[in-house]
């Protein structure tokens, strides 16, 4: 999860330099704040997981995979 919030957010920001490379009559600065929204629910996401990390392992237990 942290790579892919990586992966969206300035400085770096592979995947938008892609999209932007997609389709040149977008700016950058609009990409970048189309990606606002998916930034914040990445990372609530990953502060939900980090402090609950049971919910991340709840369908391996219930699979019957020991972690």
């Amino acid at each position: 999860m942290v790579i892919e919030i990586g992966m969206i957010t300035p400085p770096i920001g592979i995947n938008v330099f892609v999209l932007h490379g997609i389709a040149r009559d977008i700016p950058l600065n609009t990409i970048f704040r189309g990606i606002v929204p998916f930034l914040i629910a990445d990372l609530a996401r990953l502060t939900i997981l980090t402090i609950f990390p049971s919910l991340a392992l709840w369908l391996p237990t219930v699979m019957g995979i020991e972690m």
